[in-house]
């Protein structure tokens, strides 16, 4: 059964989707519609924007939204048992499985990313990369900072469990996982504790925007981030969405139990191979590819 997986923040890089602007009439139809949905030529800044043109949070999750989901538009071939998208890519997730049309997805996604770039502003806030420990453990340190904000956030492999909050409570919590002998702690490179408590003002921004967006019946099942199994329920999807922003991204038990319900193929679509390196340590039998 072919599991189509969809990246998110993080994956993006200057040029992507240029070759498929210039060589698929369909793909440029698409990107010139995002052009005027968004307000702005985002395809300049994804075609030759610099690193840090693209790491802004409004760009970022657009763009690699556009990639993701022109992608799975364009290829034949697209014929997903399930699906499955990594924080933001739940959203390139939902529209290549036929729940939101290409515009909503997009508008949702901008709204999004605006959302996220005004709580990261009005609180100082960080993640960091956890290396080595096993998840229980990182959870259970995290639970003991009581006096700050520090929770799991992203379950991407076994032995990497990224975790966001305040910048203080980050820092206690890095210090104490290497004491319980984590390999590394990481800082990351990001604007604020993304999927956090933190996250609390975007979530109610973005739940106003998805209650009043249609959605439609999916292809196959989605595996959603906050719950890990298998949805094909309208309102139970809804309820996911919107709970993701300040809930972990489950993807390590994501993977498994799309495994367990039948996945031997991971194709990854959108920019990058990131998900595909953490489908092979969660799963090593597993085949993966990328469109």
């Amino acid at each position: 059964m072919n599991a189509y997986v969809f990246p998110g923040q993080g994956a993006q890089f200057s040029g992507m989707g240029k070759d498929l602007y210039e060589n698929n009439p369909m793909a440029k139809d698409m990107f010139d519609q995002a052009n005027e949905t968004l307000g702005f030529v985002i395809t300049d800044i994804m075609f030759t924007g610099t690193d840090e043109d693209l790491r802004q949070t409004k760009v970022t999750q657009p763009a690699i939204f556009l990639h993701s989901v022109i992608l799975s538009k364009t290829i034949e071939s697209f014929d997903p048992d399930m699906v499955a998208g990594h924080s933001l890519g739940e959203f390139s997730a939902l529209v290549a499985n036929g729940v939101l049309s290409f515009e909503d997805g997009l508008k949702l996604v901008y709204q999004r990313a605006l959302a996220m770039q005004e709580a990261c502003e009005s609180q100082p806030s960080t993640m960091a990369a956890i290396l080595g420990l096993p998840d229980e453990q990182v959870e259970q340190i995290c639970a003991s900072i009581t006096d700050e904000t520090v929770v799991p956030a992203n379950y991407n492999c076994p032995g990497q469990l990224v975790i966001s909050g305040s910048v203080k409570g980050v820092t206690i919590a890095c210090e104490k996982m290497l004491a319980a002998g984590a390999k590394r702690a990481i800082p990351l490179p990001v604007g604020g504790a993304f999927h956090s408590p933190l996250m609390e003002p975007a979530r109610i921004k973005l739940q106003e925007a998805i209650l009043e967006t249609p959605f439609y019946h999916p292809i196959c099942p989605i595996y959603q981030n906050v719950s890990t199994t298998g949805v094909t329920n309208l309102e139970t999807i809804k309820k996911n969405l919107i709970g993701q922003l300040t809930a972990p991204v489950k993807w390590t038990q994501s993977v498994q139990q799309m495994v367990s319900d039948g996945a031997t193929t991971f194709i990854e679509c959108g920019p990058g191979k990131v998900l595909q390196g953490l489908v092979k340590k969660i799963h090593k039998e597993a085949e993966v590819r990328s469109i």
